[in-house]
């Protein structure tokens, strides 16, 4: 595989700007391994193998399982994660897949049991990021496995 465009030099402002919306994301006070659970979550539903290489090592360099990792997508039939944790799952569902439900009340309902509105909103940013993320990822065929995590993990 050979990447098409290197999208960082060829339009450096859009990619600041993504940098900076990557930069309020880690720093909106969602807990970063959850946010690493969001990342991996959308970026299997869709199919971007650059950045599931990249949050997968992440999320083990904040500590999580390999378990909980190999089991994200089916998160429903397993024990391994939290009420919390399975209503940002639901909501990153439904945000990604946006033109399958529109984001049902229903799933709204869920994450607001278990978040502030403004986490809502931040666990939203996030969604939206790394949705974006993926798209430019999967239509420019950036070249997963040579990423490798600083000392902390969570890079966009």
């Amino acid at each position: 595989m050979e990447s098409r465009l290197d999208y960082a030099k060829l339009a450096p402002g859009g990619y600041r700007a993504m940098l900076d919306l990557e930069s309020y994301v880690r720093q909106c006070a969602l807990e970063p391994a959850l946010l690493e659970l969001i990342k991996i979550r959308a970026s299997q539903i869709n199919g971007c193998a650059y950045c599931l290489d990249m949050h997968t090592k992440d999320a083990r360099v904040l500590g999580e399982s390999e378990q909980r990792i190999y089991a994200l997508d089916a998160w429903r039939e397993t024990p391994f994660y939290t009420a919390r944790e399975r209503a940002a799952l639901a909501w990153t569902e439904s945000v990604t897949l946006v033109s399958r439900g529109h984001v049902p009340d229903a799933v709204f309902e869920e994450v607001s049991a278990h978040f502030t509105q403004t986490e809502i909103v931040n666990l939203t940013w996030a969604i939206v990021t790394i949705n974006s993320w993926n798209r430019v990822a999967i239509a420019m065929r950036s070249v997963p496995g040579s990423y490798q995590p600083a000392h902390g993990g969570a890079s966009e």
